[in-house]
C-alpha cells in the first residue's frame, strides 16, 4: 500500500550520513543492535512482528528524483546528493523470526551495513517494528484470553491515520482471524468481516424491514446489529422472524451483533431467546471497546459470546501506544562500540552478539535468554546485565541461537511467509513459554543475560572510556 522512498527518516539520520560522506566515513562497517528496554503492557513477554514489511521495504529503497530536488533546499552539498541518488541498501541484517517471543535488552535485529546505510534505514526500521510488535503482542493477550472464540479487527477507523493498515496485520500475528480493513484483507489475503451500522437500521422506517432488505442482500455470513432502539423487545424479536423466513428459503442467520450496554447480560438473555427460537445455531458477536481485560470478564460471568470485535484498544495499542524500541551502535571503523550512562541499564552492549534461548528436554522454553559475542557457541554462565551479582549456570541446558541471516547484500533471505504461517509460528512458540511469564498480574520476570566473554568486554570499554576524557 505504501510507497516509501529513502526520505521517510528523521533529518539528523541524513545531516550524520553527510558526514561521514565528506569526512571518507561512509562505507566504514557499522553494526546496530535494535531491542527494547521494557515489555509492554506490564507483560511477561512481546511477539516480534513486521519484520517481513521491514525487509520488503529495505529492498527497494531508493531516494526518488522528487526526494533529491527537495533535499537541495537544505544545504547538502552536491556531491553528496549525487551519492544519495545512487544509494541502495546493501548491507546484511540478522533477525528473530517473525511472530517469535521475544524479552527485553536482547538484540531482536542487527544490522550490519556501511555507517551510512544503517544510519538511514534506522527511521524506518523503528517505524515499522516498534508498532507492530506492540500490536502483535496485545493482540496475542487478547487471543489468549478469548481462547477458542473468533478475534476480529474492528480498529481502523479509530486508528492513528494510516497506523491502522498495519494494526490490522499485526493482529492477525498475535492471533487474531479476522479483519474489517478491506485494503489490508486485499493486500495479505486476510479474511475481512463486516455487518451493519446503527445508521443502516436509522435509514429505515422500521427495524424489521431493515434487517428483512439486509438478509435479503447479503444472506451469507448475515449478522443483525439489534440494539439500534431496544435490544430485548425490539431487536431480537425481529432478528428471530428474520432468520425464520430466512430458514425457508434455505439460508442461515450467522449471529446478531451487541454493540451497546451489559454485554453480558444481554449476551445471556439473547441466547435464552435464541434457543427458545430453534435457532441454536445463530452466534452471539460483541463489540465495543473490548480489550483482554473486558473479555476475561466477559468469560468469568459466563456470558455465551461467540465472537469478538476489538477496534480502538487493540489498534492504538492501549495504554501504552508505543514500544520503546532502540537502535544501538555496537561497533564501527574496527572497533566494538559503547554507549555508557549514569544509569546501567542504558549502558549498550558491544560487538555482534547471538542470542542463545534456554530449552529443557522437552523444548519448553525454561526462562532464561542469554546474550553472547557472535563467536561464542555456547554459553556456560550468564550474568545479569545491570546487576553484577547475579548470576545463572545454564550450560546444561540445550541452547538455540535466535538471530539468523534474513538479508544478505541488501537481499531478502528467507521466505515470504503468509500471515497464517507467521500466525502460527507464533502461537507454537507461545506455548512453550511457561504459563507464569504470561499471567496478566504480576507475571515472572524473563531472565535475559549476557555471557561471561560479553561482560567482560563491556565492562573493559566502561572502565576505557571512564578513564579517556577525551
Amino acid at each position: 500500500m505504501f510507497n516509501f522512498t529513502a526520505t521517510y527518516t528523521d533529518m539528523y539520520q541524513l545531516s550524520m550520513a553527510q558526514v561521514y560522506f565528506k569526512k571518507g566515513k561512509k562505507d566504514e562497517l557499522a553494526i546496530f543492535d535494535y531491542y527494547f528496554r521494557k515489555i509492554p503492557y506490564n507483560g511477561g513477554y512481546a511477539i516480534f512482528a513486521g519484520l517481513g514489511d521491514l525487509l520488503k521495504t529495505i529492498e527497494t529503497l531508493t531516494f526518488s528524483k522528487e526526494d533529491i530536488e527537495y533535499l537541495t533546499q537544505y544545504d547538502f552539498e552536491p556531491d553528496f546528493l549525487a551519492y544519495l541518488r545512487t544509494f541502495k541498501f546493501s548491507g546484511t541484517i540478522y533477525s528473530v523470526q517473525e511472530g517469535d517471543v521475544v524479552f527485553q535488552t536482547q538484540p531482536i535485529l542487527q544490522v550490519e551495513a556501511s555507517m551510512v546505510e544503517a544510519q538511514i534505514i534506522e527511521t524506518i526500521l523503528l517505524n515499522l517494528l516498534n508498532f507492530q510488535t506492540l500490536i502483535a503482542t496485545k493482540a496475542s493477550r487478547v487471543a489468549m484470553v478469548a481462547k477458542d472464540k473468533t478475534l476480529l479487527d474492528f480498529g481502523l477507523r479509530r486508528a492513528q491515520g494510516p497506523g491502522g493498515y498495519f494494526a490490522s496485520k499485526a493482529a492477525m500475528i498475535g492471533g487474531f482471524h479476522g479483519t474489517s480493513n478491506v485494503i489490508v484483507g486485499r493486500d495479505y489475503n486476510i479474511p475481512i468481516s463486516g455487518t451493519m451500522a446503527h445508521s443502516f437500521v436509522q435509514s429505515y422506517d422500521t427495524e424489521l424491514e431493515a434487517f428483512r432488505d439486509f438478509a435479503e442482500c447479503r444472506p451469507k455470513k448475515c449478522v443483525l446489529l439489534v440494539d439500534t432502539y431496544n435490544t430485548l423487545k425490539s431487536g431480537i424479536p425481529n432478528a428471530i422472524t428474520v432468520a425464520k423466513e430466512m430458514e425457508t428459503k434455505g439460508q442461515q442467520l450467522l449471529a446478531i451483533r451487541l454493540d451497546s450496554g451489559d454485554l453480558a447480560y444481554y449476551a445471556k438473555q439473547c441466547r435464552k431467546l435464541l434457543d427458545a427460537a430453534g435457532l441454536a445455531y445463530v452466534k452471539i458477536a460483541v463489540s465495543n471497546q473490548l480489550d483482554e481485560f473486558v473479555i476475561k470478564s466477559l468469560k468469568e460471568q459466563e456470558a455465551p459470546i461467540d465472537i469478538y470485535g476489538v477496534g480502538t484498544n487493540l489498534v492504538i495499542g492501549k495504554p501504552n501506544g508505543a514500544l520503546d524500541g532502540v537502535y544501538k551502535l555496537a561497533y564501527s571503523s574496527g572497533k566494538p562500540r559503547i554507549k555508557i550512562s549514569e544509569s546501567l541499564i542504558k549502558t549498550t552492549l558491544p560487538y555482534r552478539k547471538q542470542v542463545y534461548r534456554m530449552n529443557d528436554e522437552n523444548g519448553k522454553f525454561i526462562g532464561a535468554d542469554a546474550i553472547a559475542i557472535h563467536t561464542e557457541e555456547k554459553v556456560d554462565l550468564m550474568h545479569h546485565p545491570y546487576e553484577p551479582y547475579k548470576q545463572l549456570e545454564v550450560g546444561a541446558y540445550k541452547q538455540e541461537p535466535l538471530l539468523t541471516p534474513v538479508m544478505e547484500n541488501g537481499k531478502k533471505t528467507i521466505p515470504d511467509y503468509s500471515l497464517n504461517e507467521i500466525a502460527a509460528y507464533s502461537k507454537e512458540r507461545l506455548s512453550h513459554l511457561l504459563t507464569e511469564y504470561k499471567r496478566f498480574d504480576n507475571p515472572h520476570i524473563y531472565k535475559v543475560g549476557i555471557s561471561s566473554l560479553l561482560k567482560k568486554e563491556r565492562d573493559m570499554l566502561i572502565a576505557l572510556y571512564k578513564t579517556d576524557k577525551n
